[in-house]
């Protein structure tokens, strides 16, 4: 097949993702036109501010790390055609499980950092299995007790920090630094957690292509019925995948209390939404594992550029929230779109 500039037109036009990319695009630019502002020089300000140097990229990678991550623990599950909306518990479950082992464990490195990775995976997955339980058994909805459930984790762990593991050096809402034997190491100035971040990207896209449990996550997502007369353990799938997403987001809790400041703060792991963002990327890949990695690097990417379009020009740093939001409406619009047609030529 030729590829011409118009089958390439074409093959834009006929995806959802780039239709919304390229939808934000506009919508962002009709904004900046509207309020006298230059598009060209905003959106260069936001790739500058993203990649222009070796400082940004690192910024860069810092928030990619943890978006990336959150955004994989809403894509296990989604692609099965499950949304889990309890992100915020299961990080911070593995965050404050992760300084307990660190305060109260005393282990040599780099077993002493296994462990606590370990550990704060294990409390993301034992949250994230309770909503499955609870629709599987009772058959209360599982986007409901997701969410529902990260609030009395949350203010567990504000307890926590704020009283008996509180520093008394300090009058402030923190945990004790924890120990050299549970800091994570840096490789080429950025946190080894990249390197943690990449394996798990590795193990998830694995599993999701080459194996039956995969196929069988795949099959559900598209058609849980069929997957049911199919005879596949749905109920049981769904408590599967809902462990390994919570335990990818009580990981991403542990590895950035034991990077810097290498303790636990109340609301820390909360404030930069590192939840909802990796939702929007997640929903943007349409539950693909590695798409909803390279969604989350770019989702990081208009977070650390628009504080640096902020800087060098006086456009606010809101516009790459404006982004964000104006991708996900298009998407979703265009997938809408598309089912109808769809469901109209079936008729």
């Amino acid at each position: 097949m030729t590829v011409t500039p118009s089958t390439v037109a074409r093959g834009l036009l006929s995806s959802p993702v780039a239709l919304a990319l390229l939808g934000s695009l506009l919508v962002g630019s009709i904004i900046l036109l509207a309020a006298g502002g230059n598009p060209l020089e905003a959106y260069a300000a936001i790739v500058t501010g993203a990649f222009g140097g070796p400082s940004q990229w690192r910024n860069t990678i810092s928030v990619a790390v943890p978006v990336v991550a959150m955004a994989l623990a809403v894509a296990v599950p989604l692609r099965a055609g499950v949304v889990n909306l309890g992100g915020e518990g299961q990080i911070v479950a593995g965050g404050i499980t992760a300084v307990v082992v660190g305060t109260t464990v005393d282990l040599p490195m780099p077993v002493s950092l296994l462990v606590a990775l370990a550990a704060g995976a294990m409390a993301g997955g034992l949250v994230g299995a309770v909503p499955a339980v609870l629709e599987n058994r009772l058959g209360v909805p599982l986007l409901v007790s997701s969410l529902l459930l990260s609030y009395p984790v949350v203010a567990l762990a504000s307890y926590l920090v704020r009283f008996p593991l509180r520093d008394p050096g300090t009058g402030l809402p923190q945990t004790p630094p924890l120990g050299e034997a549970y800091r994570m190491p840096t490789v080429f100035g950025v946190a080894a957690s990249l390197l943690v971040v990449v394996a798990v990207v590795a193990v998830v896209v694995v599993i999701d292509r080459r194996t039956p449990f995969g196929y069988e996550v795949r099959l559900t997502g598209l058609n849980r019925r069929f997957t049911e007369y199919a005879g596949v353990d749905v109920p049981r799938m769904v408590t599967r995948v809902m462990v390994g997403g919570g335990a990818v987001a009580g990981l991403v809790g542990a590895m950035l209390v034991t990077s810097f400041p290498h303790r636990f703060i109340d609301g820390a792991l909360i404030v930069p939404s590192y939840t909802w963002t990796g939702l929007l990327a997640a929903l943007l890949a349409r539950a693909n594992p590695l798409g909803a990695a390279l969604a989350g690097v770019f989702f990081a990417a208009l977070q650390v550029g628009g504080f640096g379009m902020e800087r060098s020009t006086d456009i606010p740093r809101e516009l790459s929230s404006v982004l964000q939001a104006v991708v996900i409406v298009i998407l979703a619009a265009s997938i809408g779109v598309a089912g109808r047609r769809t469901r109209k030529n079936e008729v």
